[in-house]
């Protein structure tokens, strides 16, 4: 006898509002060490998120693909919860408008000589690249 997979809560959050909050079979999460899959029973687990595509599975469809900026997730074997800096769906990318942002930080850089603002501009500049990045990747739906 076949069984369906269990699923298991997963929540995502991002200052603004909740984005997602329903029973999922897996999510990729882009951690700061790497993609990693979650899935019901999952071993506890924190770890930072690095910018990146999270993907949320229902069955082996994608039934979503948002760009996570950065932010913290939290699994355990019942739930995953994602804190995220920011969370858009891949498809609301506008490659053209990431595009300039890209070019405006980068034109920003070179001359900023406080080393926390050179910092911050970094940090943008490598959210956009990966942003860029994000929309550009093929999703599998």
């Amino acid at each position: 006898m076949v069984t369906a997979p269990r699923k298991f809560e997963f929540e995502l959050v991002s200052p603004e509002q909740l984005v997602f909050s329903e029973p999922v079979d897996m999510a990729v999460v882009p951690g700061a060490d790497g993609d990693f899959g979650v899935l019901a029973g999952h071993s506890p687990l924190i770890s930072t998120l690095r910018p990146g595509v999270l993907q949320i599975w229902q069955g082996d469809v994608v039934e979503q693909s948002l760009f996570v900026a950065g932010g913290f997730a939290e699994v355990n074997e019942e739930r995953c919860t994602v804190l995220a800096d920011e969370a858009i769906p891949v498809s609301s990318i506008d490659p053209t408008l990431v595009t300039a942002e890209i070019e405006e930080l980068e034109a920003e850089l070179p001359g900023e000589v406080d080393p926390v603002a050179k910092k911050l501009i970094e940090t943008r500049l490598n959210i956009a690249r990966a942003k860029l990045w994000a929309a550009k990747v093929p999703t599998t739906h």
